[in-house]
């Protein structure tokens, strides 16, 4: 039988946009180490309410890695220690019995608190509206294998498709960039054949609304990566200049 935990929790609480905040400790006790951390929260939130206190807010789904809406800083690190792993997915073993944690939420001036630990991130879906769309003609579906598509250019969209917007990307920036999140969206459209009609509209539209949005500009320091859950590569950053300068180009 496994040893139960007790950790000592650092956690940033504030109860709205408007209002400061503050780290609050707490003691999380008898913790299995095979409990993932939301659920260790929610053991956390279960005593709280016995008490009578607020819960801890925090935003979760699907806990199964997919749905990019968990995520918050454990110890400095966005979703924690564990490599392309999403907080919903870290689990209480990867920690010692007796350590603290340190609990904050993502911090970007586009991803504004909510409440504790929940930030507003709906930046992200500004973004996509802007240009992360493929034109088609109503009807009945096209033949799927009408436009033969090369297995490598497949696979490099079905990769930069596999981000979940979570905003680790921007939440480990320095400068609190979305480069990486917006170069995997225009990257899935703008590979593929499918995509080439709005090719120059979509980057144009959607580095401007980026900018809009208040994201910082990517320096290259590739924190991005190193804390993405899907592990999407800064190439696609590297792709969206390129892209970016061509439609700047051909529309002089």
């Amino acid at each position: 039988m496994q040893k139960k935990m007790t950790l000592h929790l650092l956690v940033w609480r504030q109860a709205g946009p408007r209002n400061p905040g503050k780290m609050t400790p707490y003691t999380a006790r008898d913790i299995s180490p095979d409990m993932s951390f939301l659920e260790m929260l929610d053991v956390v939130n279960e005593e709280l309410i016995k008490k009578g206190e607020d819960p801890i807010e925090f935003d979760s789904d699907c806990r199964e890695g997919i749905c990019g809406s968990c995520g918050f800083m454990v110890n400095g690190i966005a979703h924690g220690p564990e490599r392309a792993t999403a907080v919903c997915q870290l689990h209480m073993r990867h920690f010692k019995d007796g350590d603290t944690i340190v609990i904050e939420p993502f911090r970007a001036d586009a991803f504004p608190i909510v409440k504790d630990l929940v930030v507003d991130r709906s930046a992200f879906d500004r973004i996509i509206v802007a240009g992360g769309y493929i034109s088609v003609n109503t009807g009945s579906a096209p033949e799927a294998n009408s436009i033969l598509v090369p297995k490598e250019d497949a696979d490099r969209a079905l990769d930069a498709g596999s981000c979940i917007a979570c905003g680790a990307c921007v939440a480990a920036c320095p400068n609190a960039s979305a480069a990486l999140y917006v170069s995997a969206q225009i990257s899935r459209f703008n590979v593929l054949p499918q995509g080439h009609p709005e090719r120059n509209r979509r980057v144009l539209r959607m580095v401007q609304q980026m900018d809009q949005e208040g994201f910082g500009d990517c320096s290259n320091y590739a924190e991005c990566e190193a804390v993405c859950p899907k592990e999407i590569s800064i190439s696609n950053i590297a792709q969206m200049r390129r892209e970016f300068f061509k439609a700047v180009l051909s529309r002089r």
